[in-house]
């Protein structure tokens, strides 16, 4: 069976992705999964360690502290970040997934970030003697390591919400009332990862929510309703709305500092960046708590109300 392109964008591309991967990885990596899905017989394990070993050629570089080094560990980490979408997209369009690949992608993603931190920054430390490359190696390998765990604690936080929503809606259906569609908390590709809705065939409480659905961001969306416009352009462009992530950032220390040789302000400027999308995401979380706390109530309200008229 020979692999199409458009199989390749249809079956292995996520719905929404860092701009970078979108617009900087995509376009080559889709094409050198055809190939390599097509014409060997490489797995996707394979391709994991050889993006590893590319990030450790990479640091090398880096240590070597000497600007055409510099570019040349750019090009390597860029070429590492490409092999390491491959991984994923081969084993997607294969069925050849595994637990252990996931678990080495993970963990080799963050040796890689932290071999080539020591080594960018101990290298211009070294050749400049300027200590401030000691700190920024600090603030990248905690800043890495804040991403990701933040990250895991707002999808729990997000998938505790709606399972408290799902068993409040199902008790209320078992309470016999006329609330709620059997379709709860369907899985949207249309939503961003911080969004989370349920239908609904009635409002449980119309001074709480729309007469068609219980929107866990409808707090945010009324106070920063220009938020769509961008939101459905990005969308449009398979691109997510938390702009400077993980990727982006990484991006920024070793391959646009790097390249322009402004190490220092390029990773001060991203760092900055970081934290604000962070912040954002936070600050989205709390106004979707309290939307979550407004549904969850009028759902309760609605189960009581049930049970009274039955009594009755």
């Amino acid at each position: 069976m020979k692999f199409t392109l458009e199989e390749v964008r249809s079956r292995t591309y996520k719905a929404r992705d860092a701009w970078w991967t979108v617009f900087l990885v995509d376009p080559l990596a889709g094409r050198l999964v055809v190939g390599t899905a097509n014409h060997t017989s490489v797995t996707p394990n394979q391709i994991t360690w050889g993006a590893f070993l590319l990030g450790l050629g990479s640091a090398g570089c880096f240590l070597m502290a000497d600007w055409t080094w510099l570019v040349a560990g750019a090009v390597l980490y860029h070429l590492s970040f490409v092999l390491d979408c491959m991984d994923g997209k081969i084993a997607r369009l294969k069925g050849t997934g595994t637990v252990l690949g996931g678990w080495l992608d993970y963990v080799f993603d963050r040796i890689r970030v932290l071999t080539c931190t020591l080594a960018l920054t101990w290298g211009q430390y070294r050749a400049t003697g300027q200590e401030l490359y000691l700190v920024l190696g600090v603030v990248v390998v905690f800043l890495d390591m804040l991403r990701y765990v933040d990250a895991l604690q707002v999808a729990k936080v997000r998938r505790q919400m709606r399972r408290s929503l799902k068993k409040a809606v199902e008790e209320s259906a078992a309470a016999d009332s006329p609330g709620f569609s059997e379709d709860l908390l369907p899985e949207d590709p249309d939503l961003d990862s911080d969004e989370i809705r349920i239908r609904t065939a009635e409002a449980v409480d119309p001074q709480a929510v729309d007469s068609r659905d219980v929107d866990l961001q409808q707090e945010f969306r009324a106070r920063f309703a220009w938020y769509i416009r961008i939101r459905d352009w990005l969308r449009d462009h398979r691109v997510r709305t938390h702009l400077v992530s993980g990727i982006e950032f990484q991006m920024a220390v070793f391959i646009v500092g790097p390249l322009t040789g402004q190490i220092i302000p390029v990773t001060i400027g991203a760092a900055v960046l970081l934290l604000v999308f962070e912040a954002a995401i936070m600050y989205k979380l709390w106004l979707s708590s309290r939307d979550f706390t407004r549904a969850l109530t009028g759902t309760q309200r609605t189960i009581q109300w049930t049970r009274s008229a039955a009594g009755s």
